[in-house]
């Protein structure tokens, strides 16, 4: 059987037979292979959904401009952004290109959008948006900025609009440890102030990943708390877990940025459906053998609890 493609790439965030949180954090990129294909050789991952996904983006932004949000001390990092991850996006995929044209003049070419844009770094006027913003209409990552005073990391910017159960507007100028308040197990484990000791020490250019995973009705990347109107209901009445339930992983890319020494966190979301997941039969046996493993405040956190003897029952059959 050939498998779909997103199977093939979708990042397996299981090893072993039992799951807890811990730092996890890999020097990326570095390709994985798994019991369907391959996925992470890049930072970026430019798949067949990105104009899609792009575009629901736009949407999202033009509905509620305040899925951007920067503190205005972070402007210099906006470009250390932008000319980061559009250097990326052009060593990753041949239709994008990044030319210096004169000091500090640029020439952004993205032949799968039709995009091209001029900029002087520094001037807004020539991008004609924030550099943030622009790089959030190139990439398909969501995109945090964390800002490092006295020791410690705030969120000072992001744009954020495929969120699972988080806002970017409630979290900004939040500190690390503030911001995993809600994950359970981590703070009295000891993960999170790891994970930001570790973070702490990276150095300019560092690109580290790490993988979560939690769960979604539909094929929904837009699960944020301003939308949970329109999915909070969803969650106690999924229907076919064949179709309805889908496994969310996050791969979430570290990197400090060479010129301010900001941190992005990179956040790109994949979906795969229950249906699509049992197609592995060395990932049915392993999820299921995991989730009936989860401590219930886990399963509860990533969305498992109510439905978790249904799902078990659904994936053994």
């Amino acid at each position: 059987m050939i498998l779909p493609e997103r199977v093939r790439r979708f990042p397996w965030p299981l090893e072993g037979d039992h799951y807890r949180y811990s730092v996890n954090v890999e020097a990326a990129p570095r390709a994985h292979r798994t019991a369907a294909g391959e996925w992470g050789g890049t930072v970026l991952d430019f798949h067949a959904d990105y104009e899609a996904e792009l575009a629901e983006r736009a949407a999202i932004l033009r509905r509620d401009p305040g899925r951007h949000v920067e503190l205005p001390h972070m402007r210099e990092a906006g470009w250390d952004a932008l000319l980061h991850l559009l250097a990326e996006a052009a060593a990753t995929d041949p239709a994008m290109t990044l030319s210096s044209t004169g000091d500090r003049e640029f020439r952004w070419e993205n032949g799968r959008l039709g995009v091209t844009r001029r900029f002087r770094v520094g001037d807004e006027d020539s991008l004609g948006e924030s550099p943030l913003r622009f790089a959030a209409s190139q990439v398909n990552d969501d995109l945090v900025l964390l800002d490092e005073r006295a020791g410690r990391l705030f969120a000072d910017a992001g744009v954020v609009t495929f969120a699972s159960n988080w806002s970017i507007k409630f979290v900004l100028g939040m500190s690390f440890t503030d911001l995993h308040g809600p994950v359970p197990r981590d703070l009295a484990d000891g993960a999170i102030p790891r994970a930001e000791r570790f973070l702490l020490g990276l150095q300019p250019g560092d690109c580290y990943r790490r993988l979560n995973w939690s769960s979604t009705v539909g094929h929904r990347l837009d699960a944020s708390l301003e939308t949970y109107d329109e999915w909070g209901a969803e969650r106690g009445s999924v229907g076919d877990l064949g179709e309805a339930l889908h496994l969310r992983v996050e791969v979430q890319h570290l990197i400090r940025l060479p010129l301010t020494g900001s941190i992005l966190f990179l956040i790109r979301t994949y979906l795969l459906p229950m249906r699509e997941l049992v197609l592995v039969p060395a990932w049915r046996e392993q999820f299921a053998t995991v989730l009936a493993e989860l401590p219930d405040e886990m399963a509860d956190y990533k969305g498992y609890g109510e439905i978790r003897p249904e799902l078990l029952a659904w994936l053994r059959r």
